[in-house]
């Protein structure tokens, strides 16, 4: 799982299990849950019947009148403004890397490579390996570190071994060689689906 999904993940699962808690607390008092089921909440407990508010007055205005309130009000909305930010610019930052300078250390001045042409020919230099039905590339990562997702499906009765160890001696040795760069790889290998036969 990207680093990205899992943060994304992490914050709705949490903002979700919030919202759902807060809307069952709302529900079980606004429909006077506790009576009719005759539970008892514990002490201070919100909204245990209709008439109940989330916020009463005086917890409202507990701390409106001393010299700290609004200050320490005013920082944690701006931290969770901030947050927000930093999420919203956290997903419309660019999750491939775009087009590569040709040369990790020393790279070729004006030289450049697009991430589509390394992908194909990546794609179709990998369709040549024995055992391999089909293959798919996608770059990740940023342009300083570039990565490298291959969707492999395998032939029938092929052994994954030895077709992960020509991969990695294969296409990717060589686009490592022509581009100058080290290019971190990940493979997901897959197996052709086929009908099942019937024995007679």
């Amino acid at each position: 799982m990207k680093r990205k999904s899992a943060v994304n993940r992490t914050l709705l699962a949490a903002v979700g299990i919030i919202l759902f808690g807060v809307g069952l607390l709302i529900l079980a008092g606004g429909f006077d849950l506790y009576r009719h089921w005759r539970m008892t909440p514990p002490d201070g407990w919100p909204l245990t019947t209709p008439a109940h508010v989330l916020l009463s007055d005086a917890d409202r205005t507990r701390w409106a009148g001393n010299d700290w309130w609004w200050p320490a009000t005013i920082s944690a909305l701006a931290v969770i403004v901030l947050l927000a930010l930093w999420w919203l610019l956290a997903q419309l930052r660019r999750s491939h890397p775009g087009p590569l300078t040709v040369g990790e250390k020393t790279a070729v001045d004006g030289v450049e490579l697009r991430e589509g042409a390394l992908s194909d020919a990546l794609a179709a230099d990998a369709r040549r390996l024995a055992g391999v039905r089909d293959a798919r590339v996608r770059m990740t990562g940023s342009s300083r570190h570039p990565e490298v997702d291959l969707d492999i499906t395998l032939a029938p009765a092929t052994t994954p071994g030895p077709v992960l160890q020509n991969l990695y001696d294969g296409p990717l040795e060589r686009a490592r060689q022509s581009t100058g760069r080290a290019l971190s790889a990940r493979a997901h290998l897959g197996a052709t689906r086929h009908k099942a036969h019937r024995a007679d």
